[in-house]
């Protein structure tokens, strides 16, 4: 058994080169993978922003979305979660590649052990002002009114406000390392969600989010585990279950290398 996970991979930013230069990795990837993969899961922020008219959707990904159909046409299956950044995909993608779409989490059973998914955003204590947003852009009536926008101006208006976003994340990411040295997973919203839910929820052995862009393992009370998969726009990594566990690995310049694991 082997099941392969990645989130983050934010195509289309910062230009149109740089993105591209990724898109072609992440389908080399793909290529990897799709050779012995029995699932494939997609945890969220494929592209930096994503929005599904009735007749028109944003320019660009051929090579993902033609690797995409390759894989599921195979057999494969490949589930996307949609993140904070394509909230707004419905049912084009799972029309045009054959994935399967989840808005909430999952729980999945691989070897006798519970994995819960999610891309991650919103869970956890605190970031009122997102979770409100969050209900603000679910709500078909203001996505109904969106789609009136003509597609160049909502495109460069989210992209704007997606990019002051991630500048503010930055600036509080990197005040974190400077003031610790290192990047603290445990002091996330995400750990704090999964020890709470854990306590509820025994039967839950792993907790493997997306949406920080830092990859890493954190033990939670109980033997559980707390599992961020990174991002694609720095860290290129992704995970592995299979019968000895998972691990974490990197996909730097089309090589796997081990970051962390088996758990």
């Amino acid at each position: 058994m082997k099941i392969y996970l990645a989130s983050d991979f934010h195509l289309g930013i910062p230009d149109h080169e740089s993105s591209l230069e990724r898109e072609k990795l992440l389908v080399r990837w793909l290529d990897m993978v799709c050779k012995d993969a029995d699932e494939l899961y997609l945890m969220g922020d494929i592209f930096d922003f994503w929005f599904e008219y009735k007749t028109v959707i944003p320019k660009g990904f051929t090579r993902l979305f033609g690797k995409l159909s390759e894989i599921t046409d195979k057999g494969i299956k490949v589930f996307l979660f949609r993140g904070n950044h394509d909230i707004w995909a419905f049912n084009y993608l799972n029309r045009e590649t054959g994935i399967e779409l989840h808005r909430k989490h999952v729980i999945r059973e691989w070897n006798g052990r519970k994995y819960f998914l999610s891309h991650g955003d919103g869970l956890g204590p605190g970031d009122n002002g997102y979770k409100f947003l969050k209900k603000v852009f679910e709500f078909k009536p203001n996505q109904w009114l969106f789609k009136w926008l003509h597609p160049d101006i909502g495109t460069r208006l989210a992209l704007y406000f997606s990019r002051r976003s991630r500048y503010a994340n930055v600036l509080k990411d990197q005040k974190m390392l400077d003031e610790q040295g290192n990047f603290d997973l445990s002091r996330e919203r995400l750990y704090s969600f999964a020890s709470h839910y854990s306590k509820e929820n025994p039967e839950i052995d792993f907790y493997i989010f997306g949406h920080r862009h830092y990859p890493g393992h954190v033990d939670i009370d109980g033997g559980k585990h707390y599992i961020n998969l990174g991002d694609w726009i720095s860290n290129f990594s992704y995970a592995l279950v299979d019968d000895d566990g998972l691990s974490l690995f990197t996909f730097k310049k089309g090589i796997p290398g081990l970051l962390e694991g088996p758990y």
